[in-house]
């Protein structure tokens, strides 16, 4: 009932907020959907320390029948293991504080906040349901339901063609990522006769050695499956090639960006990973390409946040980078380390992204780091959370990035592969880059002289409680999270913690090769972050003036940084351009010449014809009269000749 509660109270709070706003106004619309979610933030820790305390079995909680159509069969359930219980614990405490946090963040927002609040309680609702889902269907309903959220909350300002833009650009993506998604649930149906997970787990193994034959080539079933679910993964979870949508969802207010960042959306890839583990298991060569991706997209964020300016897209390209290394545990079969680091990395990023708000908040709407400096002694809370936050992120002792950040890149070494291997350096790259870009934006943000103009700088003042409150509890997490977790997650008894939510393959040996690798691989990731740190220090505060120098000196590494990669640009002229250019062709040629053209034109051909006939119509009853008997003249006579 508690488990049920927890997923269930912020559908009310958003149904009650979002349909009866009007009526109650903002203040009672947020008032429910706040009340659900602290319900939910309640009920869903409460139910994984029962569950991880023996006070109560994992199960199935059944909610009743759900689609039945000839073969396929699902029922709508709640899967209460180790592993939805802790999404579903993580999702509704950083959710809540995030709604909390949103009264005063939103307090000056010109439009109706009941219905901001209802989007956010809405999303919460579908993540949640995503990570209880017992069957594919249930968790593809979830995973829909938060793309659709997503589009709302982003475009929430609709009245910014910025933010609208961003809104399309994430749906439609997303969409495109959908498909195979899609293709591989069916394929999934076809193979096992079912999309439930306690059908297809068992019996796995027993098609292992099935095969599909695509263009001539033969290819493990299960392998196909496996790579049709990742690329659903990455466009969720913004990897490589998919994270075009990633840094444009900053033009949705912060709140947003901090739920789409840190609790929902982007981390739904990385637990259908560890969700499909029973299975991805048995797609080793899909897992290396997992591995890859995860790793190339470490790195690529990283080297793209040293370089951005918008203190919130920094923020963003850093959970586009740390998503990266979730799925290079994935990828090696480390799926326990994978989930720990979703759970640490809700705390601290939530944090770095609501400070963030603060700091805009701060400095009246400005989120340029250019224009910001020299405020640290004006806002000192929100300046040791962000500390805080970025001791965690750059896997500083005894934050909780330092456990779970550095325990993918071990084992990632562990794995003794070369995709192990790769994903190793790419990841100590990525942990020095992490390092330099956070201090980056303290030092830019907080430090030197103060650059906005002298109207910001008199308005400079620390958020109040209803803000602040929410960051410190945020701050504990990022503080303790790791620390409080690891032996649970990835200690010796890691098995009797995860029981079957997390399935591994007799030959994965990787936790346990985690003990046993050199000493300079587990001090790496401490040594570059510390280098990281030091090298920000030397750039933006004791020689100030080399950024500059360096970016004249070399303008084609800063501006292939500064845009991206030119991963937009790049689409635009592969992708975007050709097919508005075939569209607008379509729409020309195909259907205003074709289509329409044909009637038409044979209709002007009979005009003239038409426009005497219609003269016919002349309104007299008298004519009418006289036609009808020319015609019944007619007619008889044509009856009588006939009849002779």
């Amino acid at each position: 009932m508690i488990y049920a509660l927890a997923v269930f109270a912020p559908l009310a709070g958003a149904l009650v907020s979002g349909l009866l706003g009007k009526a109650i106004g903002d203040r009672g619309a947020m008032g429910a959907s706040i009340l659900g979610m602290v319900i939910a933030a309640i009920c869903g820790p409460v139910a994984f320390f029962q569950l991880t305390a023996g006070a109560v079995e994992p199960g199935v909680l059944d909610l009743g029948p759900g689609i039945e159509s000839g073969r396929f069969h699902v029922d709508w359930a709640l899967r209460y293991d180790t592993l939805a219980a802790a999404m579903v614990a993580m999702v509704s405490f950083v959710s809540m504080l995030i709604h909390v946090y949103s009264i005063g963040y939103m307090g000056h927002d010109a439009r109706p906040r009941y219905r901001f609040f209802a989007y956010l309680s809405l999303f919460s609702f579908a993540m949640l349901m995503l990570v209880t889902a017992d069957n594919l269907a249930q968790l593809f309903f979830g995973w829909e339901g938060v793309g659709l959220c997503s589009y709302l909350l982003i475009g929430y300002w609709y009245d910014r063609p910025s933010a609208c833009a961003a809104a399309i650009k994430a749906f439609v993506v997303n969409r495109i990522a959908d498909l195979p998604f899609a293709v591989g649930i069916a394929l999934i149906f076809f193979k096992f006769g079912s999309i439930e997970f306690a059908t297809i787990f068992p019996a796995v193994a027993q098609h292992a050695a099935d095969t599909y034959v695509l263009f001539g080539t033969t290819f493990s079933s299960i392998e196909v499956i496996g790579f049709l679910l990742f690329i659903g993964a990455m466009g969720k979870s913004a990897q490589l090639g998919f994270h075009v949508w990633l840094p444009d969802a900053m033009e949705g207010p912060t709140p947003v960006s901090a739920l789409i960042h840190a609790a929902t959306m982007v981390t739904a890839g990385v637990f259908l990973m560890a969700r499909m583990s029973p299975l991805m298991e048995f797609a080793p060569y899909t897992l290396g390409f997992v591995t890859f991706i995860g790793a190339s997209t470490a790195l690529f964020a990283a080297t793209v946040g040293c370089a951005q300016n918008d203190i919130k897209r920094v923020i963003a390209y850093s959970t586009c980078s740390q998503l990266g290394y979730m799925f290079v545990a994935a990828g090696v079969g480390a799926y326990q380390a994978s989930i720990f680091h979703l759970l640490t990395h809700a705390f601290f990023k939530a944090l770095l992204f609501l400070t963030a708000g603060s700091v805009i908040h701060a400095m009246s709407d400005e989120q340029d780091m250019r224009k910001m400096g020299g405020i640290w002694r004006m806002i000192p809370l929100t300046y040791v959370l962000m500390w805080i936050g970025n001791l965690a992120l750059g896997g500083i002792p005894p934050f909780s990035g330092y456990f779970s950040k550095d325990a993918i890149i071990e084992a990632a070494w562990a794995s003794h592969s070369g995709i192990g291997h790769y994903g190793f350096w790419c990841t100590v790259i990525a942990a020095f880059l992490t390092a330099f870009y956070s201090w980056r934006l303290i030092i830019m943000t907080f430090h030197g002289t103060p650059r906005a103009d002298h109207h910001t700088m008199e308005h400079v003042h620390e958020s109040p409680l209803v803000m602040t409150v929410p960051l410190m509890l945020l701050a504990v997490g990022a503080v303790f999270a790791g620390w409080w977790f690891h032996g649970q997650l990835l200690g010796a008894d890691w098995q009797a913690f995860w029981g079957a939510a997390i399935q591994i393959a007799p030959g994965n040996h990787v936790l346990a090769d985690m003990e046993e690798i050199p000493g300079w691989v587990t001090a790496a990731p401490l040594v570059v972050g510390i280098a990281g740190i030091a090298l920000a220090y030397v750039f933006y505060m004791f020689v100030p003036a080399l950024p500059g120098q360096l970016a004249a000196a070399l303008p084609w590494a800063y501006n292939f940084l500064l845009n991206k990669w030119y991963f937009d640009e790049l689409y635009g002229a592969v992708i975007v351009r050709p097919l508005m250019a075939l569209g607008h062709g379509l729409w020309q040629v195909g259907d205003a010449t074709i289509i329409d053209g044909i009637p038409n034109g044979l209709a002007s051909l009979t005009e003239g014809g038409s426009a005497q006939v219609v003269k016919v119509q002349t309104g007299s009853i008298a004519v009418y009269a006289f036609s009808m008997l020319i015609g019944l003249v007619v007619l008889v006579s044509i009856f009588l000749l006939f009849l002779r």
